[in-house]
């Protein structure tokens, strides 16, 4: 008889096995993640027949127009953590300012930042889109509230990261820090099971993903560095939507570029919500993640929704964007 995968909250019970200090407290923030992606997956897939296809008539934080499932995939992530009883605080795209939580007994060990439904504007066309998240242990006191200091952190601060991307198949990955895992969602069972276990991002790879028409706003040294790739050896692949780009990457290879140009000189992702968990699933899957000039997991944000460039890919990859933007003509 064939085996069934491992569930992923099997996973995770199994690697917090694995600390005997553990409270179980990890696992119940994540079952509430993994809840909060399959009901906001359900809610995606059947956005045409429902009424959250198109624009919300507000605009967010960023001053984006908010669309309707912004806002479900938002309200959806902080019900569902705020009733896990794990978190002091919340950290959200859409949101100005944090959402900090009061303390309870043995409970709001973690802080989270996501970016609820990274992609939106690609929704109305059925283009992949995703949540991006991240989870910081607690910083300020346990007997307060939580602190905007408990989600300032860099990313090497990270105790997990992942990302839900719901397209063809919803799949959600995530990393604790031992290695990069991939689970899909059968509808059949509503459980994420075990698909790609231990991911590896290839060193050099066959593709490499920018947005080209923004070149002429590009800096000298970043259109220099991207003429790296176009030499013929690669094939140019761009989404449009993060979360479907870095998956991609992050399983074929290659090298995702989200430069900065002269409108944006700080580049347009945000380091908190997108390309922190990112750079901290790159890093632990043999990639590397880096703004350009400096890795990601190094950067400290003063903000919460401070910005920055990204580059994600294989190591050879990201070495060779970086030593063309320095200037090596090599």
């Amino acid at each position: 008889m064939q085996q069934r995968p491992m569930t992923l909250v099997e996973h995770i019970e199994a690697s917090e096995r694995r600390f005997p200090e553990a409270t179980g407290a990890f696992t119940v923030l994540m079952q509430a993640i993994g809840l909060a992606c399959k009901i906001i997956s359900r809610e995606v897939n059947q956005a045409g027949l429902g009424k959250l296809l198109g624009l919300a008539g507000r605009t967010n934080v960023q001053g984006e127009q908010v669309a309707r499932l912004d806002e479900f995939a938002n309200d959806t992530l902080v019900r569902t953590l705020t009733r896990s009883g794990s978190v002091c605080a919340l950290g959200s795209e859409e949101l100005a300012v944090p959402i900090r939580l009061p303390p309870a007994p043995e409970t709001g060990h973690y802080a989270v930042v996501f970016d609820p439904l990274d992609g939106s504007s690609n929704i109305d066309v059925a283009v992949s889109v995703g949540t991006i998240f991240g989870v910081f242990r607690r910083r300020s006191p346990a007997e307060g509230l939580g602190g905007v200091e408990d989600l300032l952190q860099p990313a090497s601060s990270l105790v997990a990261a992942g990302y839900a991307i719901y397209g063809s198949s919803t799949v959600f990955v995530y990393s604790t820090g031992l290695g990069v895992h991939g689970f899909t969602l059968d509808p059949s069972l509503g459980e994420l099971l075990l698909s790609h276990e231990n991911i590896r991002v290839p060193a050099r790879g066959p593709y490499y993903s920018c947005n080209t028409g923004y070149r002429d706003r590009w800096p000298e040294d970043v259109a220099r560095a991207v003429s790296r790739f176009e030499d013929g050896s690669r094939s140019l692949r761009y989404v449009g939507s993060l979360v479907a780009d870095a998956h991609r990457t992050l399983l074929r290879g290659g090298i995702f570029i989200y430069p900065p140009d002269r409108s944006k000189p700080e580049g347009k992702l945000r380091l908190l919500y997108e390309a922190a968990p990112l750079a901290f699933l790159f890093e632990q899957a043999g990639g590397r993640a880096s703004d350009g000039r400096q890795r990601i997991t190094e950067k400290v944000p003063a903000q919460l929704h401070d910005r920055t460039p990204l580059v994600l890919g294989g190591s050879e990859d990201v070495a060779l964007y970086e030593s063309a933007l320095a200037g090596d003509a090599s």
